[in-house]
């Protein structure tokens, strides 16, 4: 049986944010947990169902290859899989937030994974396309270098919690329910600072902003992401560091727009140049080049200067750079000009199907519409 859309399986949309998703999580969980279905073996399907659906959304990595290839992206048979549903550990996930508890069957709360952080980086289409070097000032919280993120003072040690023996949790009576929740003393961590850190104030991380030089490779484009593992916010009392991902977004340029990597651009072009022909000079990000234009150019007419365009992030491939000539209408001519004009205007006359055959295949076009509108 194929799987359903893990969106759908929590109901929420493809752009619901991680709080979102966490609270039809929740909400799902809570309904379907096998504590409160025994024996259901539906119940027990969708509870399996949503923490799958829950566990792939809310992994920033998993979830990037799930929209992007769906089921086959995160298939465990291709690499990555996920292990069966542990209803202890969605039991603690789901109630423990609730009732600030950590998970059932004791131990001690882990300390958290450092944030993971973003940062929007503009570019100029010339710095995307050719590439370049960086350098980033990012805010940040650092472990704290005198008690290397312990927390506690420098030639001292956490202590193990006397509330809860160093387990984190303590058991909590609510009418017929007995809860596991979070030691109120140390806050589930199990042990206790008593000689705090004089520069974190025990928390083991302090505000910092660091300078990182980020390489931005050549072919980047607006939406790519580059991740820099290990960057982020440092994690509490000595846990990993979170990520740093590098948001790019490439300004709009005055002269090309880009599709992929193919870059395109408009040309004017005189009116005589079009009729007889010539070579114009047309811009490229390298340089100048020429361009020959055949005589009896028209306007609109398109030219593809074979790579000239972008160099793919993701390949050795070269896109084109794509001319679109137009003719420019001349402005502000004096009485001779205009009088050149006239003369040339009436070596035209009686001669339309020569020298303009869509200006006469249109009007012909006209009049027989207009007779068969009066026939």
């Amino acid at each position: 049986m194929s799987k359903r859309d893990f969106y759908e399986v929590l109901g929420v949309g493809r752009d619901a944010s991680e709080r979102e998703v966490k609270k039809a999580y929740k909400r799902l969980a809570m309904k379907f947990h096998p504590d409160r279905n025994p024996g259901d073996k539906e119940a027990e399907a969708n509870f399996k169902e949503v923490k799958e659906a829950y566990e792939i959304l809310t992994d920033s990595d998993k979830k990037a290859a799930y929209d992007q290839f769906g089921h086959a992206g995160v298939d465990p048979n291709r690499g990555g899989g996920h292990g069966g549903a542990d209803f202890g550990d969605v039991f603690g996930d789901v109630f423990g937030d609730i009732f600030g508890g950590g998970r059932r069957g004791g131990g001690q709360r882990q300390a958290a994974r450092g944030s993971d952080l973003r940062y929007n980086l503009e570019l100029s289409l010339e710095e995307a396309v050719k590439g370049l070097s960086k350098e980033l000032r990012i805010p940040t919280l650092a472990a704290c270098e005198p008690c290397d993120g312990s927390g506690a003072k420098k030639g001292s040690k956490p202590t193990t919690c006397g509330t809860c023996h160093g387990q984190g949790q303590v058991q909590m009576r609510q009418g017929f329910f007995a809860v596991q929740q979070a030691c109120p003393t140390c806050n589930g961590r199990g042990k206790i600072i008593k000689d705090p850190c004089k520069k974190c104030h025990g928390e083991g991380r302090v505000e910092k902003s660091k300078t990182l030089s980020v390489k931005i490779p050549a072919g980047v484009d607006t939406g790519d992401r580059i991740r820099l593992t290990g960057e982020g916010e440092a994690g509490e009392f000595g846990a990993p560091p979170g990520d740093l991902y590098v948001q790019v977004s490439v300004r709009e340029h005055a002269i090309f727009q880009r599709d992929g990597n193919n870059l395109y651009c408009e040309v004017p072009i005189s009116f005589s140049k079009a009729a007889l022909g010539g070579e114009i000079e047309v811009p490229t990000l390298d340089g100048k080049v020429n361009l020959k234009i055949p005589t009896e150019t028209q306007t609109g007419r398109m030219f593809r200067m074979r790579g000239k365009g972008v160099k793919s992030v993701r390949s050795h491939a070269v896109g084109d750079l794509l001319c679109k000539v137009v003719m420019e209408t001349p402005v502000n001519l004096n009485e001779r000009q205009k009088e050149l004009l006239r003369e040339f205007e009436e070596t035209l006359t009686g001669q339309s199907k020569k020298h303009s055959p869509k200006a006469e295949g249109f009007f012909d076009g006209v009049k027989k519409f207009f007779q068969d509108l009066n026939s």
